[in-house]
């Protein structure tokens, strides 16, 4: 199979797949945040932080060759950070 064969082809699959668990994130974010109150405030003020944190985390290992240092490397790393976060978030936002 051409997934096995080309590592480019396996990223381009774990990318979509990143998409898709982010996609799901993005609408338990928003009901939450629909919902108001200081729980949806609180989501709201997690999302930015997080979002930034991840930006800086990201540079941070990519500058210290800490994803590698090719470039299938760097972007699949970038991906499987990425993807451990969106995880995380999913995993707590459909606990409460």
């Amino acid at each position: 199979m051409a997934r096995e064969r080309n590592p480019w082809v396996r990223l381009g699959w774990d990318a979509w797949s990143l998409s898709v668990e982010a996609s799901s994130v993005i609408g338990l974010r928003l009901i939450k945040i629909a919902a108001g109150g200081a729980a949806g405030e609180a989501e709201t003020r997690r999302m930015v932080t997080e979002k930034l944190d991840a930006g800086l985390a990201l540079q941070a290992a990519a500058m210290t060759g800490a994803l590698g240092l090719t470039p299938l490397s760097a972007a699949a790393g970038t991906v499987s950070r990425y993807r451990r976060k969106v995880r995380a978030n999913r995993r707590r936002l459909k606990k409460g």
